[in-house]
């Protein structure tokens, strides 16, 4: 199966990581990209759609029709912002995009960025978790082929690319030891781009992925 892809967030370090995988990919035939600034980023396989408000698709929907998969990878920190705002952002947001591309995509497998340690009950003592908990829930519930929650942990940066934060550029030296010693927490975010592709092309039988998950669907 080849892949049609939508991609949120590729001007972050996950997102632009994903699309740089999603590019070089053989399975992978066509990339839509939406942003609110330009990725920067040109290719053949590759289309960009500048849309300020992820709240209000009606301007782009045409647009996001025959596509068998979106990668999730839109996402703010939960770090300063109080619960109201971070449920806003993350729950509603994903929510409102996710309810616009199952009604405008039969078939679709939507793959979203979550986080380690993120709370399925919904009722934990740590703000985020809770909030991500609720978003992976109701994601599951809607009409996709397949919905997948992504929990990485640590991703090696992909040399090359312009988005990696800077606490990676600090510490990816440590990375070999990092692995050794903490084998289920981290991951390349190549792998987590082939990982991802991989749940369009081959699939798995987990939706919520782990970081051994991410791992073992990407060397499928």
């Amino acid at each position: 199966m080849k892949a049609r892809v939508i991609i949120t967030g590729s001007t972050g370090m996950v997102g632009e990581g994903v699309l740089h995988e999603c590019l070089m990919h053989p399975d992978v035939e066509h990339v839509l990209v939406i942003n609110r600034k330009p990725c920067g980023v040109s290719h053949p396989k590759l289309h960009e759609i500048i849309h300020d408000n992820f709240f209000d698709l009606s301007p782009i929907k045409e647009y996001l029709i025959n596509y068998n998969a979106c990668f999730f990878c839109l996402g703010v920190s939960s770090v300063g912002m109080k619960e109201p705002e971070y449920y806003h952002l993350t729950y509603e947001l994903t929510m409102h995009v996710a309810q616009t591309l199952s009604e405008q995509n039969q078939g679709m497998v939507f793959t979203y960025v979550s986080g380690g340690s993120t709370d399925s009950t919904e009722k934990g003592r740590m703000m985020w978790a809770r909030v991500k908990g609720k978003t992976e829930n109701d994601l599951m519930k809607l009409p996709f082929k397949k919905a997948y929650m992504f929990r990485p942990g640590y991703m090696q940066p992909t040399p090359g690319l312009k988005n990696t934060l800077k606490p990676y550029k600090y510490i990816s030296w440590l990375y070999p030891v990092l692995r050794f010693a903490f084998p289920g927490h981290v991951c390349t975010l190549k792998e987590l781009g082939v990982a991802m592709i991989h749940t369009v092309t081959v699939g798995y039988e987990k939706q919520i992925l782990e970081v051994k998950d991410i791992v073992e669907i990407a060397n499928i």
